[in-house]
Protein backbone atom coordinates (compact mmCIF):
# COMPACT_ATOMS: atom_id res chain seq x y z
CA UNK A 1 0.00 0.00 0.00
CA UNK A 2 1.31 3.40 -0.94
CA UNK A 3 1.37 6.32 1.71
CA UNK A 4 -0.77 8.20 -0.51
CA UNK A 5 -3.65 5.74 -0.18
CA UNK A 6 -3.16 4.86 3.71
CA UNK A 7 -3.59 8.95 4.26
CA UNK A 8 -6.42 9.12 2.61
CA UNK A 9 -8.05 6.37 3.65
CA UNK A 10 -7.31 6.87 7.40
CA UNK A 11 -8.35 11.16 6.63
CA UNK A 12 -11.61 9.43 5.78
CA UNK A 13 -11.97 7.57 9.59
CA UNK A 14 -10.71 10.65 11.07
CA UNK A 15 -14.57 11.83 10.81
CA UNK A 16 -16.61 10.50 13.48
CA UNK A 17 -19.73 10.34 11.29
CA UNK A 18 -17.51 8.02 8.88
CA UNK A 19 -15.42 5.98 11.56
CA UNK A 20 -19.39 5.23 12.95
CA UNK A 21 -20.33 4.31 9.79
CA UNK A 22 -17.66 2.06 8.86
CA UNK A 23 -17.47 0.51 12.20
CA UNK A 24 -21.62 -0.05 11.53
CA UNK A 25 -21.08 -1.74 8.12
CA UNK A 26 -17.65 -3.71 9.69
CA UNK A 27 -20.22 -4.98 12.57
CA UNK A 28 -22.46 -6.04 9.72
CA UNK A 29 -20.09 -8.57 8.34
CA UNK A 30 -20.70 -9.34 4.66
CA UNK A 31 -24.34 -9.42 4.20
CA UNK A 32 -23.57 -5.59 4.72
CA UNK A 33 -26.45 -3.13 4.70
CA UNK A 34 -29.24 -1.34 2.76
CA UNK A 35 -29.03 2.52 2.67
CA UNK A 36 -32.17 2.95 4.64
CA UNK A 37 -30.97 0.53 7.48
CA UNK A 38 -27.97 2.57 7.84
CA UNK A 39 -29.66 5.69 8.09
CA UNK A 40 -32.37 4.13 10.62
CA UNK A 41 -29.34 2.84 13.13
CA UNK A 42 -27.12 6.04 12.68
CA UNK A 43 -29.99 8.92 12.51
CA UNK A 44 -28.69 11.53 9.93
CA UNK A 45 -30.34 12.98 7.12
CA UNK A 46 -29.67 11.01 3.83
CA UNK A 47 -27.40 13.85 2.19
CA UNK A 48 -25.11 13.45 5.23
CA UNK A 49 -24.94 9.55 4.61
CA UNK A 50 -24.90 9.65 1.12
CA UNK A 51 -21.83 12.43 1.24
CA UNK A 52 -19.62 10.35 3.92
CA UNK A 53 -20.65 7.04 2.29
CA UNK A 54 -18.91 8.28 -1.12
CA UNK A 55 -16.09 9.65 0.69
CA UNK A 56 -15.52 5.95 2.05
CA UNK A 57 -16.48 4.30 -1.34
CA UNK A 58 -13.83 6.58 -2.56
CA UNK A 59 -11.18 5.28 -0.69
CA UNK A 60 -11.67 2.08 -1.10
CA UNK A 61 -12.69 1.02 2.52
CA UNK A 62 -16.79 0.64 1.68
CA UNK A 63 -18.41 -1.01 -1.76
CA UNK A 64 -21.72 -0.86 -2.96
CA UNK A 65 -23.84 -3.18 -4.94
CA UNK A 66 -27.53 -2.55 -6.01
CA UNK A 67 -29.81 -5.19 -5.69
CA UNK A 68 -32.66 -3.78 -7.48
CA UNK A 69 -33.86 -0.57 -5.69
CA UNK A 70 -31.51 -1.60 -2.43
CA UNK A 71 -28.40 -0.06 -2.54
CA UNK A 72 -26.41 -2.78 0.03
CA UNK A 73 -23.32 -0.92 1.40
CA UNK A 74 -20.32 -3.37 2.70
CA UNK A 75 -16.67 -3.11 4.26
CA UNK A 76 -14.65 -3.87 2.09
CA UNK A 77 -12.59 -6.74 4.11
CA UNK A 78 -9.36 -6.72 2.15
CA UNK A 79 -8.87 -2.62 2.11
CA UNK A 80 -8.90 -2.93 5.77
CA UNK A 81 -6.46 -5.65 5.90
CA UNK A 82 -4.20 -3.31 3.90
CA UNK A 83 -4.44 -0.89 5.57
CA UNK A 84 -4.07 -2.52 9.42
CA UNK A 85 -0.99 -4.26 8.13
CA UNK A 86 0.38 -0.86 6.26
CA UNK A 87 0.24 0.32 9.67
CA UNK A 88 1.56 -2.68 11.69
CA UNK A 89 4.33 -3.71 9.11
CA UNK A 90 6.97 -2.39 10.56
CA UNK A 91 5.93 -2.23 14.02
CA UNK A 92 9.11 -1.85 15.82
CA UNK A 93 11.47 -2.18 12.76
CA UNK A 94 14.10 -0.11 14.54
CA UNK A 95 13.84 -1.10 17.97
CA UNK A 96 12.36 -3.56 20.31
CA UNK A 97 8.24 -3.99 20.77
CA UNK A 98 7.27 -2.84 24.47
CA UNK A 99 5.58 -5.80 26.64
CA UNK A 100 2.21 -6.15 25.93
CA UNK A 101 1.67 -4.97 29.38
CA UNK A 102 3.28 -1.31 28.58
CA UNK A 103 0.69 -0.87 24.78
CA UNK A 104 -1.55 1.99 26.46
CA UNK A 105 -5.45 1.10 25.22
CA UNK A 106 -8.04 3.50 24.32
Amino acid sequence: MKLEKAASQLEALGNPTRLQLYRTLVRAGDEGLAVGSIQDRLTIPASTLSHHLKRLVDTGLVTQERQATTLICRAHYPGMQQLIGYLADECCADGTCPPVGRIASA
